[in-house]
């Protein structure tokens, strides 16, 4: 399924449709850890499905559903036997341009989990999205590609509608300020992500909403569901990511380059988001295969 591996890099091929490359895997075969710049959609229809995303290891049952963000390591394994899935690799900037939807992919990291188990309603709907998608890119009828755009701004609508509930982030803020409490955080969110390279504060931040610095952490980690500190963090650490695979860039330039005033502080992050260090990450992604390096040092005569 991967056809293009540079160290741990893919670089997904897509073929007949713009930004989008499913897969009705039916293989019996092991992804070594890799990351790509494409969201991953992972949707098990027969047997279990075994994904590690950072640290986080993850059965997926029949129905589940796992998004994997772009730039996060993951690897895949399958089950013994036969076994079925959808796999669906999506350049996010290429199928969805509007401000909406852009909002809702910075809250996506590290990873999404939808278990059928905990809402069979919501998690058919969005199955059922999948499905159609599924049917139109293997199909035959006129118009596909608009009617899978369709699908996919349908599933996201519906997961932004559920990821970016105001009543559900802000259960004890009055009916009439939820909507515009999750707007400020919304807003506050596409900040950090624009910004996360800069000296940012929480003191600031906060300012920016017009909250106390309490009052301000609080709300933050209900809506993002972890701590503005955190949040600041995993966004530094993507950028620091993009930075490491580029030629030329110490592994301190691009701790500098990405927000951290540290290099201590940025190893040790760095591996307890990643589980590697910038080095080693750095060297997985740079790595070749020894034989082809032996033959440039050693050509044949």
């Amino acid at each position: 399924m991967i056809e293009v591996l540079n160290g741990i890099q893919e670089t997904v091929v897509y073929r007949n449709l713009k930004g989008i490359r499913l897969y009705h895997n039916r293989e019996n075969e092991n992804y070594p850890i890799h990351w790509h710049m494409a969201m991953e959609i992972i949707m098990p229809y027969r047997e279990k499905y075994s994904a590690k995303v950072g640290e986080t290891d993850f059965t997926l049952n029949v129905g589940d559903i796992l998004l994997i963000p772009p730039g996060e390591l993951h690897s895949l394994s399958a089950p013994p036997g036969k076994g079925e899935r959808l796999i669906a690799l999506l350049d996010l900037s290429s199928v969805f341009r509007s401000s909406d939807m852009s909002s809702l992919f910075h809250l996506l990291h590290p990873y999404i989990l939808i278990r059928s188990s905990d809402d069979p309603e919501f998690s058919r709907s969005l199955c059922a999205c999948l499905s159609e998608v599924e049917r139109e890119y293997f199909g035959n009828e006129p118009l596909a590609e608009a009617s899978i755009y369709s699908h996919l701004l349908r599933f996201f609508t519906l997961l932004g509608r559920r990821t970016l509930n105001a009543t559900v982030k802000f259960p004890d803020i009055m009916p009439g300020k939820q909507h515009e409490y999750a707007e400020k955080f919304m807003a506050i969110c596409n900040y950090i992500c624009d910004h996360c390279a800069e000296n940012l504060t929480v003191e600031a931040l906060a300012e920016k909403t017009g909250f106390s610095k309490f009052h301000f952490s609080r709300l933050f980690k209900q809506f993002t569901g972890m701590t503005c500190y955190n949040y600041l963090m995993n966004k530094r650490i993507s950028c620091a990511e993009r930075l490491l695979i580029m030629p030329g860039l110490s592994v301190t330039e691009a701790a500098m380059q990405s927000g951290f005033n540290s290099l201590s502080t940025f190893n040790r992050i760095f591996k307890s988001v990643k589980g590697c260090t910038p080095s080693e990450y750095r060297q997985l992604n740079n790595r070749r295969f020894k034989t082809h390096s032996d033959a440039d040092l050693h050509p044949q005569e």
